[in-house]
């Protein structure tokens, strides 16, 4: 991490050369001004996160819709449902046949192409399940239940504010995932104002190997910059969940000792 910051701040010769190791050599932001100067970069950025925060939200309503009816003891046939639900992880139709339903449901090219497939993971729906089962008691319910609280009350006012640490867990993996997801977008999406920022970031990489060209100076410098702006952009497309990790990291650690075997 160190040498990706040190490159992208130091002048591509001296990368090429190698002679930049852990402090930059001939500082330089130029690399930065040819990222943000590239409107393609900043079309990124945006969808990006627009996929990040819609889709992380249609995640968060689906897990929680799905894990908190099975944590509850009075589902009937939750046992097989859950079966169900987890038949899922291991087995799948295919990405040929996954790409004609996506086709039979005009997704395809849209926005929602990128948020609505895989809205659930069902690892993430059996680690808040057995959140909910864990912390909240059966007693809480049972009390609720005598001073009229509906079911619905009783996830919205009381299981949600108390379940602060697995839904930041929730948050962090599912925007991890979306921030860094391209293989729907390299399949799904042809037009590139619809591109993320990691797809991008990709068609930035595959430049880096530049195509013979007559004139040898235009090459060499075609390389340069390719190789300043490949570090650049891995900087500006890892800085928004490095600044994030710091403030869930505690959620983060909890939440992943959540579904670890008690004796």
């Amino acid at each position: 991490l160190i040498f990706v910051v040190s490159a992208s701040l130091s002048n591509p010769m001296k990368i090429m050369q190698g002679e930049v190791w852990l402090l930059p050599k001939e500082f330089t932001l130029s690399s930065y001004e040819k990222v943000f100067r590239d409107p393609s970069i900043l079309t990124g950025y945006r969808n990006t996160i627009l996929y990040t925060v819609v889709g992380t939200a249609i995640n968060l309503v689906m897990t929680i819709m799905g894990a908190y009816p099975l944590s509850r003891k009075d589902l009937y046939g939750r046992g097989l449902i859950t079966a169900i639900f987890t038949f899922t992880m291991f087995f799948s139709g295919g990405l040929i046949p996954t790409y004609l339903l996506i086709k039979n449901l005009g997704m395809l090219n849209t926005f929602w192409v990128m948020v609505i497939p895989n809205a659930v993971a069902m690892y993430n729906m059996i680690i808040m399940r057995t959140f909910f089962q864990n912390t909240i008691p059966v007693e809480l319910l049972e009390a609720a239940s005598i001073d009229g609280c509906s079911n619905l009350r009783f996830l919205l006012k009381i299981v949600l504010p108390l379940s602060t640490p697995i839904i930041a867990v929730m948050v962090l993996f599912y925007g991890v995932g979306h921030w860094n997801a391209f293989f729907n977008a390299l399949i799904y999406l042809t037009d590139e104002k619809k591109y993320p920022l990691q797809l991008i970031l990709r068609e930035i990489l595959l430049q880096s190997q530049v195509q013979e060209m007559t004139d040898m100076e235009n090459y060499q410098e075609q390389l340069m910059q390719a190789e300043g702006i490949k570090y650049a952009v891995i900087i500006v497309s890892s800085l928004p969940v490095l600044m994030l990790y710091p403030f869930l990291q505690r959620y983060f650690v909890k939440g992943v000792m959540i579904g670890a075997i008690k004796g």
